[in-house]
């Protein structure tokens, strides 16, 4: 999850804006779905822009701090061979926020995208140009 993006940046060249998202569902459908705008956002904020990177997908700064966050203490765990954050990680109702927050953002970005796209645009974001 860390290191894609970063191979991404390397080979990209400085045309990761321009380039296509190979997202299955907006090539169908023209839509960005819940996930997309998250790599390009990775990217830039590896890049050290975290206005672009916010602008991309609001949760892409927070991947790779949780991801490393995660290995740090899944590591501890292992080595000290007790459990700190389980009952906190494994709990429904904090999957069930996330499933909320991610869903009102995503019906958020929706209504933005809609507004500023024109159906021949959404279109051409579509494998149906």
């Amino acid at each position: 999850m860390l290191a894609v993006p970063y191979f991404i940046m390397l080979t990209s060249q400085g045309h990761i804006e321009s380039e296509q998202s190979l997202c299955p569902f907006k090539m169908v459908s023209g839509f960005p779905c819940p996930g997309c705008g998250i790599t390009k956002s990775i990217i830039f904020f590896y890049q050290g822009d975290l206005y672009k990177s916010l602008s991309y997908h609001i949760l892409g700064p927070l991947i790779p701090m949780a991801s490393l966050a995660a290995i740090l203490v899944l590591a501890t765990e292992l080595f000290t061979k007790k459990t700190y954050f389980s009952t906190i990680l494994y709990s429904q109702k904090l999957a069930y926020v996330l499933a909320i927050l991610l869903g009102t953002y995503h019906l958020y970005r929706l209504v933005i995208f809609v507004s500023t796209h024109s159906v021949q645009q959404i279109l051409n974001e579509s494998i149906w140009q």
